[in-house]
């Protein structure tokens, strides 16, 4: 146990050093810190201040018996939502095992700071957990002295109603505000949302103000109005005054490094580090330059009329091959040449294009003056893209290139591919071995499990839109096989003996498929796998989509039949099996902001609907949330009363600034349970078609000319 004490410390304690995901002093100020708890306030208490928009903050605090590591974000300019993952000593007095709690925030800002008013926040501490640091709170922040000054103070409810209470104010509202149950904040296992207890019961206040002292220093003093009742009574915690102060250190690159005294009993320190989605590493990235247009005339120098259509396939298809775009088909008629690529390189689709309609003026004859570029996904054609030459002219060096090229290029679907198959485009094979990290949050026995080894994939593609793939791990190290918590879960156990499957294996089939995708017709899309599908389960599944090339809205269907795999995760399979299926609608909000809802019968047999928002930005890196309710009721549902989480995922050109395609994702679950479960399917058609179309086009759009 202090082994995984001092690891999970040494994380903590090392995000002052990340600097590839550090921000620089320019874009991040000291002026609104955030509390042990992740979010905006001074020590333990909230204040009414928010996050830059769009900014993780990762953060962590330590004193005597209580460990705390959060993951904050700011989901818009007014909103931020929070994770934590606590692990506090002797919770409940008997000197056992220590207890591990996970639990949700949520904040809202009312108003903003102006000369007269202070910012104010209406926030939920620990809402959708097991209540351990259940609490409401509305707290006003103000700043002086050209920003060094800032003065909070608020009202709370639950523990921030804990010590130097009085009676609810809003019980002037209504009666049943004066009361709370007595099981709030006693750490039982709900994960419910128990909205008839919010702002219920007594009230206390709180304050305290930061002084920044130089750039580098601040001072921070508070009144706090968390009386630690449960920690006083089971955890040998001294609350001898509510006056918490603290001192911190901001770094260039945006962290901050407290050491704080905590009711003049303990000593503890903080550390925080703020990780802007919207600023990469290498904000213009590092990739070679793109092919400078040449004056026509140059081109029709090449001689193209004097080639053969063999040769002229060849050169054009090699200069492609130098930008990592795959010539997949040609046709010339009179103007306009209609070519059809596979983007192998770049992240933002709209690089692809603006490369491969360089590639096109440098190489076709004069005379072709329109370029229709069919964008494809696993073979099959996304979209339709027509440029004019004569813009390409104009507009190469143009301040505002960018959108002007948007603004004239046609965009439309491509159900029927207009382009002849370039001779040898078929068959295509690739092969990869790379290095693996499979981690697993959260045991109650252990938080932190993982293994390390490497990964064999392979994909087969004979003809356009099948695929065949399969990828093979081979475990190095790791400890996801000693989980000894065996599932208590009384429904069928689709996910909740997950550890069975690092226990049983050694060489692993994470997958063995084979994909089929097509085009039914017009804004339709389909695909069938067959096969080992993920690594719990093998089966058959077939998806449809509808997605208009251009609108927010597109709606699916999937239906799977599922059996389960032996645990020894080769080419047996257990007893079980089942039919599942949803049908999904997408929709694009605007402003990076993506909604899904997904409702049909998932693996347990359950029926219900799963509820997403993601917020994308115009890099790929991506934060999101999710919820599903089905008819499973808490109680047989188990522990976290239904299936909930957290997911991201960082794009490898993100942190490195080259030019490639993939990242790094993974969805955080505070607990894996049995209802709600989906199968993992890959390759669904909503992630795989969206990138080549107008709305992600026109948000990445600035890359056209890199």
């Amino acid at each position: 146990m202090l082994k995984i004490k001092n690891t999970l410390a040494g994380l903590g304690a090392s995000f002052i050093w990340l600097s590839p995901f550090g921000a620089t002093a320019e874009n991040i100020t000291l002026r609104s810190p955030v509390s042990a708890y992740g979010t905006p306030g001074l020590i333990d208490m909230p204040s009414g201040e928010v996050l830059n928009d769009g900014q993780l903050q990762l953060s962590t605090a330590f004193h005597n018996g209580t460990q705390k590591y959060n993951l904050t974000f700011q989901i818009t300019p007014r909103i931020f939502g929070a994770f934590r993952y606590a692990i506090v000593d002797d919770f409940d007095g008997t000197d056992k095992q220590p207890r591990y709690d996970r639990s949700f925030d949520f904040g809202y800002q009312i108003t903003t700071e102006s000369d007269l008013r202070p910012s104010i926040v209406v926030g939920l501490r620990d809402f959708g957990g097991t209540g351990v640091y259940g609490s409401e709170y509305i707290a006003a922040t103000k700043h002086f002295m050209a920003d060094r000054l800032s003065i909070m103070g608020g009202v709370g409810w639950g523990r921030l109603g804990s010590y130097g209470s009085f009676t609810n104010p809003l019980g002037l509202l209504s009666g049943s505000f004066k009361t709370r149950s007595e099981s709030q904040g006693a750490g039982g296992d709900t994960g419910q949302l128990d909205f008839d207890q919010w702002f219920h019961g007594d009230a206390a206040l709180f304050g305290g103000f930061a002084y920044q002292i130089n750039p580098k220093l601040t001072f921070k003093l508070e009144y706090s109005s968390d009386a630690y009742e449960t920690e006083v009574a089971n955890a040998s915690f001294e609350h001898k005054t509510p006056i918490n102060a603290a001192l911190s250190y901001g770094f260039n690159n945006g962290a901050e490094l407290s050491v704080y005294a905590l009711h003049g009993s303990e000593i503890g320190f903080m550390a925080s580090l703020p990780i802007n989605p919207q600023k990469p590493t290498y904000t213009s990235g590092i990739e070679e330059a793109p092919p400078a247009l040449m004056p026509r005339r140059t081109a029709a120098a090449l001689s193209w009329d004097e080639d053969s259509v063999q040769s002229k396939d060849s050169t054009l298809a090699s200069a492609l091959t130098k930008q990592g775009i795959t010539l997949e088909g040609i046709s010339i008629e009179g103007t306009t040449a209609t070519v059809r690529i596979a983007n192998g390189r770049y992240p933002a689709e709209a690089q692809a294009l603006g490369r491969t309609a360089r590639v096109l003026a440098n190489n076709l004859p004069s005379d072709v003056t329109n370029f229709r570029v069919e964008s494809t996904a696993h073979g099959i054609t996304t979209s339709r893209s027509t440029l004019r030459r004569s813009d390409l002219e104009a507009l190469e060096y143009d301040l505002d290139g960018s959108w002007r090229t948007f603004a004239r290029a046609k965009i439309e679907d491509a159900p029927r591919t207009q382009a002849n198959t370039v001779k040898g485009t078929y068959p295509k094979f690739n092969w990869r071995i790379t290095p693996y990290l499979e981690p697993a949050l959260f045991d109650p026995d252990n938080p932190v499990r993982a293994d390390f080894g490497l990964q064999l994939a392979a994909s087969l593609t004979p003809t356009r839109g099948l695929v065949f793939s399969s990828a093979i791990r081979q475990p190095l190290t790791g400890n996801l096989d000693a989980s000894t918590r065996p599932s208590n879960s009384i429904l069928p156990h689709v996910r909740s003996d997950a550890p069975e499957y690092a226990k049983q294996s050694d060489l692993e089939i994470k997958h063995l498929t084979a994909e089929y995708f097509f085009r039914p017709g017009k804004n339709l899309f389909g695909r069938v796998t067959a096969g080992y599908l993920e690594t719990m389960y093998g089966g058959l599944s077939g998806e449809l989509l509808w997605k208009p090339v251009s609108g927010p809205l597109a709606l699916g269907a999937e239906v799977n039949y599922a059996k389960k795999r032996d645990f020894d995760q080769l080419f047996g399979f257990q007893d079980y099996d089942v039919v599942t299926g949803h049908a999904s609608a997408y929709y694009d909000f605007g402003g990076g902001y993506l909604g899904q809802v997904d409702v049909g019968r998932y693996l347990a047999g359950d029926y219900g609907a799963t509820f997403s928002l993601d917020r994308e930005f115009d890099n790929g890196f991506s934060v999101g949330a999710f919820f599903t309710l089905t008819d499973v009721s808490f109680d047989d549902f188990g522990e976290g009363s239904f299936d909930k989480g957290i997911r991201f995922n960082i794009p490898i050109d993100w942190l490195t600034g080259t030019a490639t395609k993939g990242g790094y994702g993974t969805t955080i679950r505070p607990v894996q349970r049995d209802g709600g479960a989906r199968l993992e399917v890959r390759n669904r058609l909503y992630s795989v078609v969206r990138g080549s179309q107008t709305n992600e086009l026109e948000d990445r759009w600035g890359k056209f000319w890199r």
